[in-house]
């Protein structure tokens, strides 16, 4: 039997590298559950988009969510925005990688989040698009916001972004 791990770690066009000043980590996406979604991400990563940019809205104990250049919420990309992705047996656990979207289940654009901790209140809400699978010791220290918005005063920021079958060399 293959083991699976060295199967995930094989399929570098789907695992993602996420730079922190911290370390980096390492992304699994889930072309299975959320295809558009996925491509997305790729596509935003490998222009660059995400290098440099804030995570803006981080509650302890919940997500840490970045992917708005403006660094405010409510910015995206110039790219149009994709439908939900929903699907009943994708559940929201600690290092999930949901899509953040405003009020209309069809506007994810490029902001996404990564969950501290289980989030079954967002299960069938938002679209899972990825896992953590190394390195959430280094999300864990993404610097928090205050109350609940989560707002961060001078915040972290995402060194870099990579597809690992872009990273060689």
């Amino acid at each position: 039997m293959r083991d699976e791990s060295v199967a995930a770690a094989a399929d570098t066009e789907n695992t993602l590298l996420l730079e922190l000043k911290d370390g980096t980590v390492t992304i699994k996406l889930r072309p299975d559950l959320a295809p558009l979604h996925v491509e997305r991400i790729k596509t935003l990563t490998r222009q660059g988009f995400y290098n440099g940019v804030v995570f803006h809205r981080v509650i302890d104990g919940f997500m840490a969510q970045g992917g708005d250049p403006t660094g405010t919420g409510t910015g995206g990309s110039d790219l149009p925005n994709v439908a939900a992705g929903f699907t009943s047996k994708a559940k929201f656990l600690r290092g999930s990688c949901g899509m953040g979207r405003a009020q209309s289940p069809d506007s994810a654009n490029s902001q996404f989040f990564i969950m501290f901790a289980p989030g079954s209140f967002l299960d069938g809400q938002y679209t899972i698009w990825g896992e953590v699978t190394a390195g959430m010791d280094l999300v864990d220290k993404i610097k928090k916001g205050a109350g609940q918005s989560g707002q961060v005063r001078d915040p972290d920021k995402i060194i870099g972004m990579k597809v690992a079958a872009d990273a060689t060399g």
